[in-house]
């Protein structure tokens, strides 16, 4: 069955995007996944084509409104999660891209000016997904991002079936150093033992370094590691 993807937005020409492009192009072109993109604003109620009204309370900017909000995502609804893309929201993981990945698809809604009406977020009980701690424009560009996350797990997309296995992330670690020829250069050597040609020993290096630049970088990352896999008892 293809994946699917349903991107609720004001601006339909941002899809595909990079998308269309790589991975994530050869598979949407294959049949692997489907997108659309709906534009919001063919479900407003008025001949100007309003979508956005005033807050109530006062304040600046302008917010989109439940009912056309709801009226699009009556037009894709189904079985699939839907996902608010907005600051506010809990940052988006590796877990995240697997969860849904193993579901049949995703509705994403990308809000614009100061967000969406909350009652319309809750009456669908949306998943509210950021992709960092700062502020777009609007949710397109982080639903590219969602999506190339998800798209990229997809099974058949990625050459090799071992490939997500060993990237960042997917144990709580970050991932270790690449080097390819020449085997040194400007003066710089390749680490001797990814030389060496001894299978169990270059994926101990490989599994130290990861260990080493997650406790450096990403502390968090680290404190999950050891949890989800604590040191065997001496």
């Amino acid at each position: 069955m293809t994946w699917r993807a349903s991107v609720l937005t004001l601006f339909p020409e941002m899809f595909p995007g990079a998308l269309a492009h790589s991975l994530a192009g050869r598979a949407l072109q294959t049949g692997l996944w489907s997108l659309e993109a709906v534009n919001i604003r063919d479900f407003a109620c008025d001949r100007h084509r309003t979508v956005d009204d005033t807050p109530f309370g006062g304040g600046a900017g302008m917010v989109l409104r439940p009912d056309v909000v709801d009226a699009a995502i009556a037009s894709v609804a189904d079985r699939r999660p839907i996902v608010f893309l907005t600051p506010r929201g809990r940052t988006l993981t590796q877990r995240d891209a697997e969860r849904y990945t193993a579901a049949p698809g995703v509705i994403l809604l990308c809000g614009r000016y100061e967000g969406v009406d909350q009652r319309v977020i809750d009456a669908h009980t949306m998943d509210e997904v950021s992709i960092g701690d700062y502020v777009l424009s609007g949710g397109e560009l982080a639903a590219l991002v969602l999506l190339d996350a998800v798209v990229r797990l997809l099974p058949g997309v990625m050459g090799a079936a071992d490939s997500a296995f060993d990237e960042s992330f997917s144990q709580h670690l970050l991932e270790y150093p690449h080097y390819t020829r020449p085997a040194e250069w400007q003066g710089r050597r390749v680490p001797e033992v990814l030389l060496s040609g001894h299978h169990g020993a270059v994926a101990a290096w490989r599994r130290a370094e990861a260990e080493r630049i997650t406790r450096e970088r990403r502390p968090d990352l680290w404190a999950a590691h050891t949890v989800a896999s604590p040191a065997p008892a001496p």
